[in-house]
């Protein structure tokens, strides 16, 4: 592999076709691991906690996911916007500006019980919709974590999750 030399200005622009060939997309076939950050604001308290938590109070969140596949032939494992997309659609509406003590199912709203089940629905999705289904060889969640603050977060993972 050549080495580059100085900063300069590109001059021609590479062209698909021309100078890359469809064959040369797909630079390696192994797993990878591609990770997307989503934020939500949301209020909740627990049940059967003595502490502040027990009252009603709000945080701005910060889930994390991790998701490995293989790379297609143009070299991508997971494309970023479908995971956004299943994030929009599938996950977001339950989460945002919600009382979620409401919204997800019956559990107490606790870090360690959202993110299992944040884990279970990017799972879902990527295992039974089309067109992830279809576009991403071998997708799936590697891990989640959910901050509930800066500092403090819960995470499920893939050997803990899967039997």
């Amino acid at each position: 592999m050549n080495r580059p030399g100085p900063f300069r200005i590109v001059e021609k622009l590479q062209q698909y076709g021309t100078d890359i060939s469809r064959e040369s997309l797909r630079y390696h076939m192994r797993r990878v691991l591609v990770s997307k950050e989503f934020t939500f604001d949301a209020a909740h308290h627990l049940h059967a906690y003595e502490g502040k938590c027990k009252n009603l109070h709000g945080h701005t969140y910060k889930v994390v996911f991790g998701l490995s596949g293989y790379t297609n032939d143009i070299g991508i494992a997971l494309d970023f916007g479908d995971i956004k997309e299943i994030w929009k659609e599938r996950i977001e509406p339950y989460l945002d500006h919600r009382y979620l003590n409401e919204t997800l199912p019956p559990m107490n709203t606790t870090a360690e019980n959202m993110v299992v089940w944040l884990y279970e629905q990017m799972s879902a999705a990527l295992a039974e919709e089309e067109p992830y289904r279809t576009r991403c060889e071998g997708g799936r969640v590697e891990f989640v974590r959910l901050y509930e603050t800066p500092t403090s977060y819960a995470e499920a993972r893939r050997e803990w999750m899967e039997p």
